[in-house]
Parts: C-alpha cells; sequence; structure tokens
C-alpha cells in the first residue's frame, strides 16, 4: 500500500517542479503531515516523551534522513536532470538496504535474493527504455543525478533505522515527533528559499492546493505509517524488494488517469519485476556470502 501511494506521488509532483521551489514543496508537505496527525497523536507523544527523550539522537538522525532530506533531494534533483535518469537511479535503493543490511546486520545475501535484482533491475530497465537497451548508451549525467543518488541512499539508512526504533514507542509518537523534528530542520532552509525567490503559497492554484494535500495526507502520513509498519514486520530488505513494484503502479494510475498506453513490452517488464520481487522474498538458506 504505501508502494501504490508513493508510485501516485511521483504522478504528483512530477506536475509541481515548475509551480514549487524544492525546499518549499517539502516543507509545506510536511506541514501538512504535521497538522493532519497532532490531534491524533499529541496524547501517545505525551505519554512516550520519557521514551523519546532517551533516545532523541535516534530521533533526531532518523528524522533528518526520512524526512527533511529524502524527498527534499528528490526534489532538488528533479530540477536539474530527466525523469528517466531519476527512475533509473531510483531503483539503487534496494541495492543499498542489501548492501548495508549485509555490512550492519549480517543479513545473508542469497542466490534467490541476487537473482530477484538481477531480475526486477531488467524489468525496471526495459520499462523505462521500452524494450530499447541502447538508449542507456546516450544517456547524460548531471548533478542532479547526484542528488537523486544520495536521496536513495538516504532512504536506504532511513528504512535500516526504522529497524531499530524503540519497541515502546508507539507508531503515532514516533510519526509525529520525527515528521516534527524533521519539519524543524527543514524550516531555516525553507525561510532561504522563501527570501531568494519569488513563490509565495497564496499565489498558487487551487489544483497544486490539492496536491499538496495529497503529498502530505497520502504520500507523507499513511505511506510513512505503512512503510514503517512494513520494515517492523517484514524487515527492511523485503520491504525494500517490494519497492521495486513502483514504476508498474506508476504505469497503471498512468493508464487510468492520464490515458497513457500500456504496450507488450510493459506487460514484460511487469512480469519480470514481479518475478524478481517474489525471488527475492523467497525464504531459503542459499546465501552468496
Amino acid at each position: 500500500m504505501a508502494t501504490i501511494i508513493w508510485s501516485g506521488n511521483f504522478i504528483v509532483a512530477r506536475g509541481l517542479v515548475d509551480t514549487i521551489p524544492p525546499v518549499s514543496l517539502a516543507y509545506w508537505r510536511w506541514l501538512v503531515a504535521v497538522i493532519a496527525l497532532t490531534p491524533l497523536a499529541i496524547k501517545p507523544l505525551i505519554t512516550d516523551w520519557p521514551i523519546i527523550k532517551e533516545n532523541i539522537l535516534y530521533i533526531c538522525i532518523t528524522s533528518i534522513l526520512g524526512v527533511s532530506l529524502f524527498n527534499t533531494l528528490i526534489y532538488i534533483a528533479s530540477h536539474t536532470t530527466t525523469a528517466i535518469n531519476l527512475s533509473l537511479i531510483a531503483i539503487t535503493f534496494p541495492v543499498f538496504i542489501i548492501l548495508l543490511s549485509r555490512i550492519i546486520y549480517h543479513e545473508l545475501l542469497t542466490v534467490n535474493k541476487g537473482i530477484g535484482v538481477f531480475l526486477v533491475t531488467l524489468g525496471i530497465i526495459m520499462l523505462l527504455t521500452k524494450g530499447e537497451i541502447s538508449v542507456l548508451k546516450n544517456i547524460d549525467f548531471t548533478k542532479g543525478d547526484l542528488w537523486m543518488l544520495l536521496a536513495a541512499i538516504t532512504f536506504a539508512a532511513y528504512s535500516l533505522f526504522l529497524k531499530n526504533k524503540p519497541k515502546q514507542l508507539r507508531t503515532r509518537s514516533f510519526q509525529l515527533i520525527t515528521f516534527s523534528v524533521g519539519l524543524l530542520f527543514l524550516t531555516p532552509f525553507y525561510i532561504w528559499e522563501a527570501t531568494t525567490t519569488d513563490f509565495q503559497i497564496h499565489t498558487i492554484a487551487s489544483t497544486t492546493l490539492y496536491s499538496i494535500l495529497y503529498l502530505g495526507l497520502l504520500a507523507s502520513l499513511a505511506s510513512y505509517f505503512l512503510w514503517g509498519n512494513a520494515v517492523e514486520i517484514i524487515g527492511p530488505t523485503k520491504s525494500s524488494m517490494i519497492y521495486y513494484s513502483l514504476p508498474v503502479f506508476s504505469g497503471l494510475l498512468a493508464y487510468i488517469f492520464l490515458g497513457e498506453v500500456i504496450e507488450n513490452i510493459h506487460l514484460l517488464s511487469m512480469f519480470l519485476i514481479a518475478i524478481g520481487i517474489f525471488s527475492a522474498i523467497y525464504e531459503k538458506n542459499n546465501s552468496i556470502f
């Protein structure tokens, strides 16, 4: 469910690149999430405050990675690179999860995971290039690609940190404190951007406001809740492999809402991605190292 929501997030955010500066978009997105969550989570937050104080360093690091940096880096990257570059670099996130899990948690890299990563990567590349793999030879990389690569690494680190969330800290409390702290860290950068650009929130169209509400309520509040629970239940590695289904859902949503055509190459790509995901999450002790 988190992945489905995030696939819609990419479609919505794509239309806002020329409307809202990157830090402002991230700031208003998280402000909406904090405002919506506060009435539901303020009491649990007060009760869990002693636990939060004991783990304040963990809270700050998690907030910076998942809230302050991740989406802001994507929005910054989108201004200086192409959509295909963003998509290709985005699929490196599960690879970083697997490598970091191996280094930090000594999690086994199995044959199934290796095959799964290969199949889903091949499927996504076919999806993005429409089967013309030679297109990759003509890709020009820019500084935006480095921003996107940093975003992928940031989200991988954030997902791994979720595994260490204090058990006594309730999900609503955790969400509200990380969203709030992340927003706090974003604030000085938002003020800087607001004083150096002509953007004013009251000048944007109502459709853009609806987009910000979607990003704040669904792509932030709902999806982060779902993603956090997924990581807690099945771990960061399996969760990251299911994240590979994002371009599949993006394609289906584009077909439904944007009228984009689904061709045979798209169906083949979706099949490879699905087989790769199932292969990677299959449990069997056949480790490579």
